[in-house]
């Protein structure tokens, strides 16, 4: 039976480019999860969009002497051409900055004030006499109250990750001019997060299938007990305020912007002509993943569930993924500084299932893990052509060339438990032959069989998981098992003394290949199109579903060309010296 499956992924500042942390955080592994569950046939909504109401973007528009307007769309642009390129598909990439997603934030807003858990207080703010303006969240800096760590925004620190008001900080100064602003009395909005307390933490309680990291953070902030929060500030670039005598005030961009997963469903619904269909995801009974950076994690599992809980009739997460950070070269990555690998850059030079792979293999899930260009380069080579990229070319290569360019008839018994190694220890290890049916007949067992049970069981239960890391791995261990297989069955040298022995084994190893091009598709969805389209299939590999597909002997294969391209050692260093500059 199917699922409803809705992924709501982080919503990028619209004021620069994306980096490789950003994708190994959460975009690839949300597209990862998405693929895996559309190819299992679930109902699958997909959505995320620039931020483009942050105060990065009003920062970044005045350093260029552009609007706020002009910065935003110009990244929103690049943001979809990434996306394209890398393969990350989205249903709706849109932004905050449509109509409909005022329209929903404003209803969210009212909705809230409505049932009291909004309220009015006049604060102290900080306020720059020489800029003469009020200074919103990233407009200040200075010492977290927390850890003590300079360079604090007055929103979160971004070394331990504590959420921040800008008048907590210690030496604040004005990110614009550096000046010392000074306190000024500011009527705004808080949200009563403190009457969501008991709530949130039973809530908590129930959520055994969250990441230990994701777990404890929520808990610890439970602890020490939630406090209200502005929801509005003194700008003019942002959703307005829906209520009279505020009109020179906006929406705080942290209030708004996760409001946008609910914004762009219902986007999604009108475009598809079918307005109400939002609602079979938010009301019905699937579950909504965040996939997120580990700084992120209060705002989805504590802020966001709360303004649910108080609009009432929409579903809470079901999981909240969050990765850690990625660094580069051993060093934490700073946009600032311009250490980072940018997305752009990368797809300029570079194909995309290689960083899709090392990303993956090396994902951030538990613990930050670092990205170097020496490692990258040899994963490619070592990883992906000479293990997997040549497990493909050897096998397809010399079956178009010696088999009439089709799948060669084989056996009715081929042995085929021996490559498959200890992929399962609970099964016994003992030399099984396997019986298939002749050809031209059903094959639902056998095979087909074997490899639901190692492949497509046990990757697919991590990615149920989010589990990427070990579910690559796994299928990589198949990969290897079936190079060790044709070592020892050497069908090149058989081929010689009898044919068909050298037959049963290359069809094995092909059935192989059709396994692994479809376990490999989430991750590396470009090289498994070609897979696919090698063997003979016709359409998209998403379409055959989770499982092995039949692979008729006489089927007409297309002439193979090297999955992976080999890179030259000369490119690390190359590389490396581009980061920083």
């Amino acid at each position: 039976m199917s699922e409803r499956i809705f992924i709501g992924v982080a919503w990028p500042y619209a004021n620069g480019s994306l980096h490789l942390g950003q994708i190994a955080g959460c975009y690839l592994p949300a597209d990862i999860f998405a693929r895996y569950h559309r190819t299992r046939g679930n109902d699958v909504l997909m959505v995320s969009g620039s931020d483009q109401h942050g105060t990065p973007i009003t920062i970044k528009a005045e350093q260029e002497g552009k609007t706020p307007a002009e910065i935003a769309g110009f990244y929103q642009t690049e943001f979809l051409d990434c996306w394209q390129k890398l393969g990350i598909t989205f249903d709706l990439f849109t932004t905050t900055g449509t109509e409909n997603h005022a329209e929903v934030a404003q209803d969210i807003f009212l909705k809230l004030l409505q049932k009291g858990y909004l309220y009015k207080n006049t604060v102290s703010q900080l306020y720059c006499p020489k800029c003469q303006r009020f200074l919103p969240d990233r407009y200040v800096e200075g010492v977290c109250p927390s850890c003590n760590s300079s360079g604090a925004r007055g929103d979160q620190c971004e070394v331990c990750g504590k959420p921040l008001n800008p008048t907590e900080l210690i030496d604040p100064r004005c990110r614009v001019c550096g000046t010392t602003p000074v306190l000024k009395d500011s009527e705004h909005f808080f949200l009563k997060l403190s009457d969501f307390q008991d709530r949130l933490e039973k809530w908590v309680e129930k959520q055994g299938q969250w990441k230990p990291n994701v777990y404890g953070l929520t808990t610890r902030y439970l602890k020490e007990g939630l406090r209200d929060r502005a929801i509005t500030r003194d700008i003019e670039w942002g959703v307005p305020v829906p209520v009279e005598g505020f009109e020179d005030k906006r929406i705080y961009v942290w209030f708004e912007a996760v409001i946008g997963y609910l914004s762009a469903s219902k986007e999604w619904a009108k475009l598809q002509a079918k307005p109400e269909k939002w609602r079979d995801f938010w009301q019905g009974d699937g579950k909504s993943y965040y996939f997120i950076g580990k700084d992120n994690i209060p705002f989805h599992t504590l802020i966001w569930p709360a303004m649910l809980l108080g609009y009432e009739g929409l579903a809470l997460p079901h999981d909240v993924p969050a990765n850690e950070f990625l660094t580069i070269e051993g060093r934490k990555i700073s946009t600032s500084r311009n250490w980072a690998v940018w997305l752009p850059d990368y797809l300029e030079r570079y194909d995309p299932d290689p960083l899709r792979y090392i990303l993956s293999i090396n994902m951030p899930e538990t613990s930050d893990t670092d990205f170097s260009w020496r490692e990258f380069v040899r994963r490619n080579n070592d990883e992906l052509v000479a293990t997997y990229g040549n497990l493909v070319n050897r096998v397809l290569t010399f079956v178009y060339r010696n088999f009439d360019g089709c799948v060669p008839e084989h056996s009715k018994y081929i042995e085929i438990r021996e490559y498959l190694g200890d992929l399962d220890k609970n099964l016994s290890k003992d030399h099984i032959i396997i019986d298939i049916q002749p050809a031209g007949q059903d094959m639902s067992g056998g095979v087909i069989e074997d490899a639901k049970n190692y492949l497509f069981r046990e990757a697919g239960y991590r990615l149920s998981k989010c589990n990427f890391k070990q579910a690559l791995s796994n299928i990589m261990m198949f990969a290897q098992e079936t190079n060790q297989y044709l070592d020892r069955k050497s069908p090149w040298k058989m081929i010689k003394e009898d044919r068909q022995a050298a037959a049963d084994s290359l069809y094995v190893a092909l059935y192989a290949i059709s396994c692994l091009k479809t376990a490999m598709y989430p991750f590396l969805p470009f090289s498994s199109q070609k897979v696919h389209e090698y063997l003979g299939f016709d359409g998209n590999v998403e379409d055959y579903g989770w499982q092995p597909q039949s692979l008729p002997p006489g089927q007409k294969l297309r002439e193979p060309q090297p999955l992976f391209t080999k890179l030259d050692e000369s490119i690390i260093d190359e590389e490396t010296k581009r980061i920083g500059t």
